[in-house]
């Protein structure tokens, strides 16, 4: 029985000496050498050239890679239907992946935390484990005495014997205690190291879908620059606009009284609204309900739907946790109007419904903002970002996108609680009055709307 148990330790001892030599290793302060004059050798010649040449082949993969996306959306050509199919696609597995590196940090900041935790409770062990493997080495130096040469050699045997019965199994109950953590640490430390290596695929995934989605972004706002010739003009109006107003309400109706863009898209929003009012009588009367297959339609443009219709299907314009409610404290003293968002640094903003852009630039304390004619009195503000990629009087899609976050909050209610994450603020208004946007959003991730 003493040789397993001491066998057992004595692999739990290495084991946790290795564990604790590579974290001394890993924390031991480095010196600066001090600078070499001699000759680089020629191993280190050879390393360099492989290197460089590693970085020749990666310059020339992302040239090819860039090469053959600019040939893609050239393919495109003047097709809207595809070219707003990329873009929805594209954001969707942005959104997508930008989910399941939150979920992997997550994952990896509990791991890590248990690790943590039992390196503590073997640290706590170390004067256990040498008590316990010197006794036991002691032990095992002594060999037992002959029965047949003295009655006392016998005496003491028997008393060696009884002692070793009471402490051995106290003993391997420690032993297998403390090996079971080290057990669990090599355990986590794969795991940590697996979910690390994920994490690292996911971003690399994340960088290169953000680079096609800029790309397409970027063809769809040259095509919107060539039907709207005097695009930048009408932009720097609309900012100049917006410094003669007050609030919000009195931005919209400047907006879409004096800028002939945001006039034609409100004109285009009332229109479509009737049309839409008389295909929901139609389809009330055959009591056929909306869902999400009516967002599938790429090369509409009008909404699909009434906007009132579309309760419990809209999605959040971007991935975060919710901090404010609607009616729910402003952090400055007064009511929500809307709900706040807490995003991750970067993360793609998408539209939550069908509209056209009657406002995009910056406004008051609100920073970047962004507010959608949806029809029917209905307007969506979203505002907090840090970049805005469409333009006043473009029609955009549900789950299409439209702008991207900073790094910090841009709105100064927000920025009054030292939030240490960008925030994104949605507010809906109908008729001028904001409303509760809670019963449009969809219940749950499989009846969210991608577009």
């Amino acid at each position: 029985m003493r040789a397993p148990l001491l066998n057992l330790l004595l692999m739990a001892s290495v084991a946790g000496a290795s564990l604790f030599a590579e974290e001394s290793l890993a924390q031991a302060p480095t010196t600066t050498p001090a600078p070499q004059t001699a000759a680089i050798s020629p191993d280190a010649i050879k390393q360099r050239e492989q290197e460089l040449e590693a970085a020749r082949a990666s310059k020339k993969n992302a040239e090819e890679a860039q090469a053959k996306l600019k040939a893609e959306i050239t393919s495109l050509g003047q097709d809207r239907t595809q070219l707003n199919q990329q873009l929805i696609d594209t954001a969707a597995n942005v959104r997508t992946v930008e989910t399941k590196i939150d979920e992997a940090e997550a994952r990896l900041k509990a791991l890590n935390g248990r690790e943590q935790a039992t390196r503590a409770s073997l640290d706590s062990r170390r004067a256990d484990i040498v008590e316990v493997l010197a006794a036991l080495q002691r032990a095992g130096r002594r060999t037992p005495p002959a029965l047949l040469v003295r009655p006392e050699d016998a005496l003491q045997s028997l008393r060696t014997a009884i002692l070793l019965g009471a402490v051995v199994p106290e003993l391997r109950n420690r032993a297998e205690k403390i090996a079971g953590e080290l057990g669990e640490l090599v355990a986590l430390r794969k795991s940590i190291a697996a979910e690390r290596d994920q994490l690292a695929s996911d971003r690399d995934r994340v960088r290169n879908d953000q680079t096609r989605l800029t790309a397409l972004i970027d063809e769809r706002q040259r095509q919107q620059s060539a039907r709207e010739k005097d695009l930048d003009t009408e932009n720097t109006r609309a900012i100049a606009l917006s410094k003669q107003v007050g609030d919000l309400q009195g931005l919209i109706a400047k907006m879409e009284q004096d800028l002939q863009s945001a006039a034609k898209a409100a004109e285009k929003a009332a229109e479509a609204a009737k049309q839409a009012e008389a295909k929901a009588a139609a389809n009330a009367a055959a009591n056929v309900k909306p869902g999400p297959a009516v967002f599938k339609d790429r090369s509409r443009t009008t909404p699909a739907i009434l906007f009132a219709s579309a309760r419990g299907l809209l999605p959040l314009p971007v991935n975060g946790n919710k901090i404010r409610d609607f009616g729910g404290s402003d952090g400055v003293g007064g009511v929500q109007k809307g709900i706040s968002l807490a995003t991750r640094p970067g993360s793609q903003v998408t539209t939550p419904c069908d509209g056209w852009v009657v406002y995009a630039g910056p406004f008051r304390s609100y920073g970047q903002l962004l507010i959608l004619n949806a029809g029917g009195g209905y307007h969506v503000l979203i505002a907090g970002m840090e970049r805005i990629s469409v333009n006043i009087g473009q029609f955009v899609l549900t789950g299409e996108p439209v702008a991207t976050m900073g790094s910090t909050s841009q709105v100064a209610s927000i920025l009054a609680t030292n939030a240490s994450q960008p925030v994104l603020y949605v507010e809906f208004r109908k008729d001028g009055t904001p409303i509760d946007p809670g019963p449009w959003w969809a219940t749950n991730e499989g009846e969210k709307v991608r577009g």
